[in-house]
């Protein structure tokens, strides 16, 4: 038997409104270029951070539900590997988009 799981919804800082001083502050920080900015607080990392640094690991770009017709044995060759055909159709599609915009 599954174990039961609680949820709760987390406080959205988005519904909460600023007071007149945070408005003031978030104005003031807003107009500042980023030379003016002091950084000296914050330290640098070292270079063995950097080595297992992935871009976008965290990003998920937004999806589209489509229908389209496809050859039976394209499908069958997508299908052969199991679960994920659409994800590596996806993929495929991507590497081709991708090659085609850098010809372009």
């Amino acid at each position: 038997m599954p174990k039961r799981t609680k949820t709760a919804r987390a406080n959205r800082t988005s519904d909460r409104v600023l007071t007149a001083k945070q408005n003031r502050e978030l104005a003031a920080l807003t107009s500042l270029r980023d030379d003016q900015i002091d950084t000296s607080d914050i330290p640098e990392l070292p270079p063995r951070a950097w080595k297992e640094a992935v871009r976008g690991r965290f990003y998920r770009p937004v999806k589209q539900a489509v229908s389209m017709r496809l050859d039976a044995d394209v499908v069958a060759w997508l299908k052969k590997r199991g679960k994920g055909y659409q994800t590596r159709a996806n993929r495929i599609l991507r590497q081709h988009m991708l090659a085609d915009s850098k010809r372009a």
